[in-house]
């Protein structure tokens, strides 16, 4: 089975908030094909048919093709009556039973990368609250997709200076200083990523710039394991905190549990143990 396009598990998740938090019934989406002007409807959540399953949205027509054009959010009050929007896609959006609609582009970067609907089957304005609500759910999206794209850019960066799994010889040299900060970037996002095919794709990243040695396992918590990583890679207790969404305190907390269960006493020994054990470069 073929992977889903890079941010679809987000529009997805996003369809079903954006119902929740604006109290619309029908939520739907899609995201822009790369280097073309033209989206494609693929996720759902509330639909009564499959009228728009796959219906290509060319930037400029109907309302979504509007939001693509113009990279703003857009709504009408009676999708088939409004003078707002070109009509290439009514008979679908009636066959839904759709009324009142409002067009949410997701952009990333000044490039629009996807569209969030939400719609009734009634004729009626949608409010500033319902249009702000789910303008909140898009900007969720566009965070997620800026992690994403960190990452995968992360992961491109790593195996091109270190091809993972071949780390650089052991001592001092420019070459570990480099794995050592892709695994601490690594290690930081891969707990805000919502894709699981990715996330998973940076743990085992992760996993291949730390070849372990022979010995007895230690096991340490991914988040004490992660303040380690940061820890290695310079960060102060402040930014490793930053890095991974912690407050110093907490920050703390990891990095003295994680000396306990390494048999540390400074911060310096829990990091020679941590890679001795194989759980960082």
């Amino acid at each position: 089975m073929a992977a889903d396009p890079a941010g679809t598990t987000e529009i997805r998740g996003a369809l079903a908030r954006l119902r929740r938090t604006t109290g619309l019934p029908v939520a739907f989406g899609g995201l822009v094909e790369p280097g073309r002007a033209r989206m494609r409807i693929s996720e759902f959540s509330g639909a009564a048919t499959l009228a728009l399953r796959g219906v290509v949205v060319t930037a400029g027509n109907g309302l979504g093709g509007k939001a693509v054009e113009r990279a703003r959010p857009c709504a009408v009050t009676d999708y088939s009556l409004s003078q707002q929007i070109s009509h290439e896609y009514d008979a679908a959006v009636a066959e839904e039973g759709l009324r009142s609609v409002l067009a949410i582009p997701v952009v990333v970067r000044r490039r629009v990368r996807g569209v969030l609907y939400g719609a009734l089957r009634t004729a009626q304005p949608l409010g500033d609250r319902t249009l702000s609500a789910a303008v909140d759910v898009a900007r969720d999206v566009e965070q997620a997709l800026v992690v994403e794209d960190e990452a995968r850019g992360l992961l491109s960066e790593a195996g091109t200076r270190t091809p993972l799994g071949t780390a650089p010889g052991p001592g001092p040299g420019p070459g570990w200083g480099q794995v050592r900060e892709a695994h601490a970037a690594l290690r930081a996002l891969a707990p805000r990523i919502g894709d699981p095919e990715l996330r998973a794709e940076l743990l085992e990243a992760c996993g291949l710039l730390t070849p372990g040695e022979p010995g007895e396992p230690i096991v340490l918590a991914p988040r004490e394991l992660d303040v380690l990583a940061c820890v290695a890679a310079g960060a102060t207790n402040a930014a490793a905190g930053d890095r991974l969404g912690l407050r110093p305190e907490t920050v703390k907390a990891y990095l003295r549990s994680a000396m306990r269960r390494l048999g540390a006493h400074t911060r310096g020994e829990a990091v020679a143990a941590a890679r001795r054990a194989g759980l960082l470069p």
